[in-house]
């Protein structure tokens, strides 16, 4: 896959102040979120899961646990939204889990705004269209997010996530920042219907041309 554009500087150095600037900032509010997983949870507090990056690249991405690891009688582990504890729901339902994710933006390997990062195994099921989400840093947040975010279908996600890659803008992002405050004070679009998050992205290789 090869990029449409170069990350822009404004974008990286925007990311980088604000994101420093955050986790100084929010530090006691982190430790005491760590101090709460790390009772309702155990250790580890953090969920560490390899995720595509720009051009599909692998990073570690880093989230707060909101899960136990409860499983059944043969040892597997329960469906998500059995393991989702009160602690997790409403660290999902405030977005306070994604708040590590900061590390992953001072680390150059995610941005503020961008697409979401989805799991590695969902880079064999994109369109070629689809897959023109990696062509910029995933974010935090996104223009999908502020549009329905998990409520959305996957297609629907996808055209959000590609339209961004055409319209990136520094006030686009300053506007994505600006919603994901608002939803994220209404708790809209949490979850999908019968899902704790989403449904796994199976592929829609039938659909042709988004």
């Amino acid at each position: 896959m090869q990029p449409s554009k170069p990350i822009p500087i404004s974008k990286r150095l925007f990311d980088l102040l604000v994101s420093f600037v955050l986790v100084i900032l929010l530090s006691p509010l982190l430790l005491i979120i760590a101090l709460l997983v790390w009772i309702a949870h155990g250790s580890p507090v953090l969920f560490r899961q390899r995720r595509p990056g720009y051009l599909g690249k692998p990073f570690t991405c880093y989230k707060f646990r909101t899960m136990n690891e409860r499983r059944d009688e043969n040892g597997n582990l329960l469906p998500d939204e059995q393991r989702l504890t009160r602690l997790g729901k409403f660290l999902r339902s405030t977005s306070l889990d994604e708040l590590p994710e900061l590390f992953n933006v001072l680390r150059g390997e995610m941005s503020l705004v961008g697409p979401r990062p989805l799991l590695m195994q969902y880079l064999d099921r994109y369109t070629p269209e689809q897959a023109r989400r990696h062509e910029v840093l995933p974010g935090i947040t996104g223009w999908a997010q502020v549009n329905g975010r998990n409520a959305l279908s996957w297609e629907e996600k996808f055209r959000l996530d590609v339209w961004y890659v055409d319209h990136w803008s520094f006030w686009l992002d300053i506007k994505i920042l600006a919603l994901t405050a608002i939803k994220v004070l209404r708790r809209e679009g949490i979850s999908s219907e019968g899902y704790a998050t989403a449904p796994e992205f199976m592929g829609n290789s039938a659909e042709g041309d988004m």
